[in-house]
């Protein structure tokens, strides 16, 4: 362990906090960091070391430091977040429905629903803050959300417009009493026409930027996804997932967990071919495919809540958007030309 400095000198911001986990081995802080921190480079992590803004159980290291067991990592700089400094933009936005207390929106694929690392302008909230001023915040950066879905995934989402609702909102995604719908198409032929699939999600021990199933619960959070199918494609089906739970990157890799992966999701390896055959003619098929839509074919289709003023419940749908239609409509004609 180097010397113990700390940066008092000025003020410092913490951007990234980590602690490693109990079968953490050996790691360079470097190596380690790179598997945490999303769009960062080799070369911004060693500099930002090289400045003595990344601390190990609040001690300045060095880019040759090994992360052990329990390690706590922090990294610092002398400005805040730039997701803390949102600034409102003029962004087309899609809203379903609106009134006084909330916004139902349905958000377009490739949109970041909040400012993050890599993303701090352009996001939903940026937009939100244009359309409404004051929003309620449970935290600086994410004004009005009481829930997100993925910058690939489409679909609905429901923001508040005032602290009541805010509350009112946020106890309902707690108590499990939203109606969330998804379609998604995935790898493979699903077996069952419906199931459940159940299992712990928490972060890949060592990839920061999955998530991963920890099916006896020794880590990660309780989750529950039930599914049914839709219509199967020879090679994919396409499903219906309802969430009984609201876990990050949950029905990505609650699918891959029961072996059917959503369809050119790449974080999660489904834009390779994981079923089919080796002809040349139906990789190109595949490769059209992937070009057509992009993403990963998961979209929220369906979202239901009770209103926090009126009690009433309100349930939305959304039409499956065009790259997702034309997807699905590419792998109906091509099994129906399989059985022919």
């Amino acid at each position: 362990m180097e010397s113990i400095i700390k940066p008092n000198e000025k003020k410092m911001h913490e951007h990234y906090k980590f602690t490693a986990t109990e079968g953490q081995e050996p790691l360079r802080v470097d190596k380690f960091l790179m598997n945490f921190i999303e769009n960062a480079t080799r070369s911004k992590i060693q500099k930002g070391i090289k400045n003595g803004g990344v601390l190990v159980n609040e001690n300045i290291v060095k880019a040759n430091y090994k992360v052990k067991p329990n390690d706590v990592i922090r990294v610092v700089f002398e400005h805040p977040p730039h997701e803390n400094l949102l600034v409102a933009e003029d962004l087309p936005i899609n809203i379903v429905y609106e009134d006084d207390d909330v916004i139902v929106v349905n958000k377009a694929p490739g949109m970041v629903v909040h400012p993050g690392h890599g993303n701090y302008s352009g996001t939903l909230v940026n937009g939100l803050i244009h359309h409404v001023e004051n929003l309620p915040s449970n935290s600086n950066e994410r004004p009005g959300l009481v829930h997100r879905i993925d910058k690939d995934t489409s679909g609905l989402l429901v923001v508040a417009k005032n602290e009541n609702a805010m509350t009112k909102l946020t106890e309902q995604f707690f108590n499990k009493t939203t109606e969330r719908l998804y379609y998604a198409l995935v790898w493979g032929n699903v077996k069952e026409d419906q199931g459940t699939i159940e299992g712990n999600i928490g972060r890949h021990p060592k990839n920061r930027l999955q998530m991963t199933v920890f099916p006896d619960g020794e880590s990660g959070r309780h989750a529950v996804t039930h599914y049914k199918v839709i219509e199967r494609f020879s090679y994919v089906t396409l499903v219906e997932c309802r969430l009984e739970t609201g876990r990050t990157h949950q029905i990505r890799v609650h699918l891959k967990y029961i072996g059917h992966t959503l369809f050119n999701d790449e974080r999660y390896g489904g834009e390779k071919i994981l079923k089919g055959t080796t002809f040349t003619k139906y990789k190109q098929f595949v490769d059209n495919c992937f070009k057509v839509m992009p993403r990963q074919a998961l979209h929220a289709k369906t979202l239901g809540f009770i209103h926090p003023t009126t009690n009433k419940m309100m349930r939305f749908e959304s039409e499956i958007p065009a790259d997702f239609q034309a997807s699905i409509e590419k792998w109906r004609s091509y099994s129906i030309h399989l059985k022919e």
